[in-house]
């Protein structure tokens, strides 16, 4: 097949996990038979420092045009101060939402080779294959926001279609894994958590009747997010509590930098992207872990592209090299000798081909 990847480096470390991505969806095409045609453009800090913008035009349409894109990082000390203007993350919110991306998959899955690099014990760490849907374009990221001298306010909103759909989404992967899904909020607090949970509750025994429904609350969800990972299959929730968990849950990996992501909506074209930031204090070292990135890329050949052998083959290159005792410094042990992202790369390559 031919297909138009839009690359967004973005800042960081963006640029070297989001050039080993290419690496290796250009092996893939080499190996299957496919035509990817690349497309770089700017996103984030590198876009304001370029133009004053943290998401140009002409960005947002050759992703417009695109059948997939694919990000780096956003983000860093240069353009921190929080009452700037203009900040990196801006741009990210304002390409989800002209995507029409609302749905934000985040799988969490164990590899054996790995399960010392978690800070949690090998035993609670067994069975973990969990996948996070968080909603993305609603809730208090989006909601109108007021600042004066004394006080400020972000808005929470969330309509019930919003609500639906998300569910919807993560009702039917549930379909296909374990038929268990796992739905966290603050009703006992926030109002919007009782819509939330209402509309569920509703939605799930009218439309979805044979999968077994779970309601946590979300402190709770973290609490035993870290003590029985292994009980859940699909979570879902709202947009800020989806962005804390799932960053707690990559410490089941051992490291953010081995988790990918998906942002879906109503087309095929979808955004991917590892769940780690910029991480500023090793970009251009040559040391960042492209797995996140690389499997962020097999998201993209599932999800946009419909391309599932190709998609499991680099989950299988990815897993391998980890078995055969590749490590980038954040996965390595006591005693391990690192290697760079370039060699991690290149491992993960050599399997696939």
């Amino acid at each position: 097949m031919e297909a138009v990847i839009v690359l967004l480096p973005g800042d960081g470390i963006g640029p070297d996990v989001t050039a080993s991505a290419r690496q290796t969806l250009q092996a893939v095409a080499d190996k299957f038979g496919h035509r990817f045609a690349f497309k770089e453009e700017l996103m984030g800090g590198a876009a304001i420092d370029a133009c004053g913008d943290p998401l140009p035009p002409a960005t947002i349409e050759s992703c417009m045009a695109s059948d997939a894109v694919l990000l780096g990082a956003v983000g860093g000390p240069k353009w921190s101060d929080p009452n700037a203007a203009v900040r990196p993350e801006q741009g990210l919110l304002g390409l989800r939402a002209a995507l029409g991306v609302y749905a934000n998959l985040r799988p969490v899955k164990i590899y054996d080779a790995l399960a010392g690099a978690s800070p949690l014990r090998a035993e609670i760490l067994d069975g973990v294959d969990l996948l996070v849907v968080r909603e993305l374009t609603g809730g208090i990221y989006f909601g109108a926001k007021t600042r004066d001298a004394d006080s400020a306010s972000d808005l929470c909103v969330y309509q019930r279609y919003e609500i639906e759909r998300i569910v919807r989404v993560a009702a039917k992967l549930a379909s296909t894994r374990r038929s268990k899904l796992c739905s966290v909020d603050k009703a006992n607090i926030l109002e919007t958590s009782r819509l939330w949970r209402e509309t569920t509750d509703r939605l799930m025994a009218d439309e979805f009747p044979d999968i077994e429904v779970e309601t946590l609350l979300v402190d709770a969800a973290a609490m035993h997010l870290m003590s029985r990972p292994s009980d859940f299959d699909v979570i879902v929730t709202e947009n800020m509590f989806g962005d804390i968990l799932t960053d707690e849950a990559s410490m089941l990996a051992g490291s953010m930098g081995m988790l990918p992501s998906a942002s879906l909506g109503d087309s095929a074209r979808g955004l991917y992207e590892p769940i780690h930031g910029s991480a500023p204090d090793i970009a251009g070292r040559g040391i960042a872990n492209p797995c996140g990135a690389i499997a962020s890329a097999a998201l993209l050949l599932r999800h946009s592209l419909g391309l599932e052998d190709e998609a499991c083959a680099v989950e299988s290159a990815i897993e391998d090299a980890i078995a055969s005792g590749a490590r980038t410094a954040d996965i390595a042990a006591a005693g391990e000798t690192p290697i760079s992202t370039a060699d991690m790369t290149d491992a993960i390559n050599r399997y696939l081909n």
